[in-house]
């Protein structure tokens, strides 16, 4: 059984102007990292030109979509019906797009299959990352 989940979302790059852009996304779930989820912009839709991925806490994103969280890099918050806010902070300046609420409750439930919410810590190999650690160190 795959311990990955990818899941492509369309979200809307709110910019100073009006109008808004689709770009694609990827959300990206691997259940060797149960704690986080990967968002991941394709390099035509950065400013940089290469593949951006943001890397945050699946509880964030769970939560964020019911009230406003964060205070860090990423920040999430629900926008009328059916829409999610997430904010990317960098020190180049920040990124707000819109998904719509479904697809992230749909990729947030295929994760809670692969990985229950709560038991995340049962995925972790404590022993061995430690083992890792010290064997690079």
């Amino acid at each position: 059984m795959s311990t990955v989940i990818e899941q492509p979302v369309e979200a809307r790059l709110v910019a100073a102007a009006p109008r808004m852009a689709d770009i694609p996304a990827t959300l990206h779930y691997d259940g060797d990292d149960p704690f986080a989820v990967r968002m991941t912009f394709p390099a035509p839709a950065t400013l940089e030109g290469v593949d951006v991925c943001w890397t945050f806490a699946r509880d964030l994103l769970a939560a964020g979509m019911e009230a406003p969280e964060g205070h860090g890099d990423v920040r999430v918050r629900p926008y009328g019906y059916d829409r999610t806010v997430l904010e990317f902070h960098a020190p180049e300046g920040t990124a707000v797009v819109h998904v719509r609420s479904g697809e992230l409750r749909r990729f947030l439930e295929a994760t809670s299959e692969l990985v229950p919410t709560g038991l995340e810590h049962l995925r972790l190999d404590l022993d061995h990352d430690l083992a890792e650690l010290i064997r690079d160190a």
